[in-house]
Parts: structure tokens; sequence; C-alpha cells
């Protein structure tokens, strides 16, 4: 016990508290660091962070897994990163890159590498956010047929199957495509698209370089939510802290009812990203690439093997667009048949469109001098400045939008990108609450009818497909989301807008 706690003790000295909201990694922590790591935590998270360390260094790095910090220290020794390895405060252990965690590559740099491990096999896992004129006092007595009724047209579980039709043919466009193949066929608003990050769709997406097996996963999953942490929330606002900024989005009255969507790329991305994994370990034999850990796969980023896996990445990235399009069209479909008014009517357009497992070259200083790098954000958000030139034109003044997800049954926010975040976080910030607990764990220690009771005495309306999945994704299995935003806030890496609480919950 004592070389255990010695080696806990000695790895603590290469971290330090820098500031209130931050934590130095110094090199030398793991092997072969290039840079250091930063980590985005307040005073109130850093004892889940630490922690989580403690048990690793106690068990002699037994147990199957490695802590968060450590998973983000590795990223900090691949080939090409440049200037620092970042945890936000959400951060937890994942594959390879740790959830949560923000690593940029030189693309000017000829050893420099893409890993799959640091977007995730929910590649554009993401949230969108739609506003509505309705207020609280509108749905109450409606609450509970409006749930259903969202239950009834989304298709939701882990093998769900959508009802829009996609052929083999459909699906290489989708691909191709992205929104514009939703605007072109009725699924989406002509402006929707204007307020999704991309435009909802990656140029460089190549169908060819998307496996068959996984077409054949996704084509029959088009506009379906999924299991997991994937959701259809009904929520109202419930604080505006930034009354300019929740203005021009249309999101500034409090109680005023919004639709958030949370999906990803379902079957499709998880086989683009298993299929890159299995190349990737013979390239990097190849090439005498060597990683601190075997879950970050990777390549040269002008490699064939990485070109075409980013090709095939902007493929699922438009998938999932489309799907959360698809969404949008059934979810503006169900409040019309409640209200018995046009969606235009009820005011549903899309405030934004945000990804949260990605990577895209993108430009940005480094030691004041401009470079084009490969930014992975993995469980992270973009978030923009004001005046950036690929956020809306409406958005200009106040920098992009940020939507933060909560746990099922807390609260989610609405933030804005800023020029600080811009400058340390290469324009990220955090995506949601980040687990606390690992699924396993919340399987054994919770009660599924105890969380439902929860959610109802709560005042939330709750539909499920699988009840007993519903631990897995209890507030209890997740951080404080409100800490997780706070930190981000006071570290001032983006800026607080509007909180929402939920008051309909759809779930797989």
């Amino acid at each position: 016990m004592g070389d255990k706690r010695r080696r806990f003790h000695e790895e603590m000295t290469f971290i330090k508290r820098i500031n209130p909201t931050q934590y130095e990694i110094a090199m030398g922590f793991v092997p072969n660091m290039r840079v250091p790591g930063i980590c985005y935590v307040n005073s109130a998270l850093e004892g889940l962070l630490f922690d989580e360390l403690k048990a690793y260094s106690s068990s002699g790095g037994q147990g199957g897994f490695l802590p968060a910090v450590k998973q983000m220290a590795n990223v900090a020794a691949m080939p090409g990163i440049v200037q620092r390895s970042i945890a936000l405060p959400d951060m937890h252990s994942g594959y390879g890159f740790a959830i949560g965690n923000v690593a940029a590559f030189d693309m000017s740099d000829p050893e420099a590498v893409v890993s799959p491990g640091g977007v995730g096999f929910d590649i554009n896992c993401g949230v969108r956010l739609i506003r509505t004129k309705l207020t609280e006092a509108d749905v109450a007595d409606k609450k509970e047929e409006l749930a259903q009724a969202l239950f009834d047209h989304i298709p939701v579980g882990v093998g769900s199957q959508g009802i829009i039709a996609t052929n083999t043919k459909d699906l290489d466009t989708i691909l191709e495509m992205g929104m514009d193949y939703s605007v072109r066929e009725g699924y989406s608003w002509a402006e929707d698209k204007d307020h999704c990050e991309e435009h909802g769709r990656m140029l460089s997406a190549d169908p060819s370089k998307v496996s068959q097996r996984a077409k054949k996963r996704g084509l029959p999953q088009m506009g379906t939510l999924g299991g997991g942490n994937h959701y259809a929330e009904i929520q109202v606002i419930d604080k505006v802290f930034d009354e300019v900024a929740a203005r021009k989005m249309g999101i500034d009255q409090e109680g005023q009812v919004c639709i958030m969507l949370h999906s990803g790329s379902r079957g499709l991305g998880h086989q683009v990203a298993t299929d890159a994994l299995t190349t990737m370990d013979k390239a990097m034999s190849r090439d005498g690439i060597i990683v601190n850990d075997r879950q970050l796969a990777c390549t040269r980023i002008n490699s064939k093997e990485g070109q075409d896996y980013l090709a095939g990445m902007a493929c699922a990235a438009n998938f999932a667009w489309v799907n959360r399009s698809s969404m949008t069209f059934l979810v503006r479909q169900a409040f019309q048949k409640i209200f018995k008014q046009q969606a235009d009517d009820l005011d549903m357009h899309v405030v934004y469109d945000v990804s949260h497992n990605i990577a895209k070259v993108e430009e940005h200083l480094v030691n004041g001098v401009p470079k084009r790098l490969l930014v992975h954000r993995k469980g992270s958000t973009r978030a923009f400045p004001p005046h950036h030139p690929l956020i809306p034109v409406d958005y200009q003044m106040i920098g992009q939008p940020v939507l933060i997800g909560g746990t099922m049954g807390t609260h989610s926010y609405v933030l804005t990108g800023t020029e600080r975040g811009m400058a340390e976080t290469f324009g990220s910030t955090c995506h949601g609450a980040g687990r606390a607990a690992s699924r396993n764990s919340s399987r054994r220690t919770l009660d599924y009818t105890q969380v439902l009771d929860n959610l109802k005495t709560k005042g939330i309306s709750i539909r499920v497909a699988s009840p007993k999945l519903v631990m897995e994704e209890a507030p209890e299995s997740y951080k404080d989301v409100s800490a997780v935003v706070d930190t981000c806030h006071e570290a001032g890496i983006s800026k607080k807008t509007v909180r929402l609480r939920p008051i309909a919950v759809i779930k797989g």
C-alpha cells in the first residue's frame, strides 16, 4: 500500500492549480508528453477528478480503465499536437481520448495525426434547440398529450428504425449533401441550415469511403433518436442571464417553451469509427507511430488512411445533421397535431444545432502565428466568438450559440462563445454534465422505478422505450451540469445566456 500511495503523491507533484478554474498537468506526468495538459475544473468538481486518479493508482493500474486525467495526458504525447491537451469540466474516461478532451494538430507538420478516438464512435452526436412562441401555461393541460405525441412520432430506443423512407441511393446523397438533402426533400425549412454548424454539410464528405456495412446499419435509422443518453425534451426557459444574446436568438422570455433534440449518426457513425480503427492499427505499424495507449490508434493526417477517415467521418456528420433535421420535421408535425396550428405560426425555428463529437480543419493562432489545425473535439462544443466568419450573420454580435444538454430531469443551458475561449481552448467549451458514475455502477445502485418517480414528483412527463435503462441516465450518474457550466463561465471560455428546465422527457 505504501508504494501505491507514494505513486499517487508522485503523480500529484506534476499537477498544480494555476487559477480558480484551471489545473496544469506538467510534462512528465506520463511518458513522451510534447505539450502540457490543462484541466478546467472548479472546487466543486475537482474531487471527482482526483478521486478517480487516486483509485487508479491505489489499484496499481488494475481495473481495465484509464482515469480521464491520464487519458488527456496521453493525448499530449501524440505527434503533431500543438499548445496543450485540454480537458473541460465535464471530462470523464472514454475510449482513447477522454470525453471532454480537446486537442489540435498542426496540418503543416508531416508527423501530425488524426485519431478516431478523438472524435468518438457516435460521430457528430450533437444537440439542436427549436424555439416556439408557446408558454408553459399554453402547454400545461396538454403536456402529457404532447409527450405522447413526440413519443409516437419519433422512433426511440437502441434498435429503433426510422419512419422516413430511405433507399440506398438516398443514403449516398444524404452522406454527401447533408442538410441540403433535407431542404430539397422538404424535411427542413430553408433557413434551418443557416443556424446549423457547418450549415449542416461538411463538403469533404465522400460516400465511397463509407463501408457497405456502415451504410447497411444506417439505412433504416434515419429520423431516429436511439438510446443511451439521447433524448428529446420539451423545456421552458426559467432564467435569462444575457438579455441581448437571448433576444437575438428569440429565446428571451421566461416560461417560453423550447424543444431540445440530442442524437447523432447512430449505427452508421459507429461503424465508420470501428472500420477506421482497424485500418489505423495497420498504418501505425507501417509508419512507426508510437502512442502511450493502444486505444489512441491514429495515422498521419495526410496519409491515405487519414484522408479516408476524414472523408468517412464527414459523411457520418452529414448523416447526423439529416437525422436531427428529420426529427425536427417530426417534432413540428407533433406540435401541429396537438395545437392545430402550422409550425411556422408556432415560431418553431431552429435556434442552433451544434456537434459534440467531430474533427475539423480550422485556423487558429498558435504563439501569435495563424495555423491550419485539425481540431479534435470529443464531448466538447465549438464556441466561436463574436464576429467570427463561420457563425451565422444574425449571431455575429453575440458569438456562436452553444447548447449544453443537462441530465434527465436537470437544467440545460445555452451559452455563447468568447474571445478568451478562442485563445485558450481553440474556441471550445463543455458539452454537458459528464458522467460521475459508470453505466454498470448506475445499474447496480439505482432503482428505475425510483428514478421515474423522482421525475414525476418534479412535474416532468416521461416516456421511455426501456425503463430499466433509465438508471444509466439518472441525474445521480452525472456531475452537476450547473457546476460544469459555471466553471466555463467563470473561466471566460463561454458565457451563460439562458437556462432551461425540462417539463417532458422522451428517451430510448
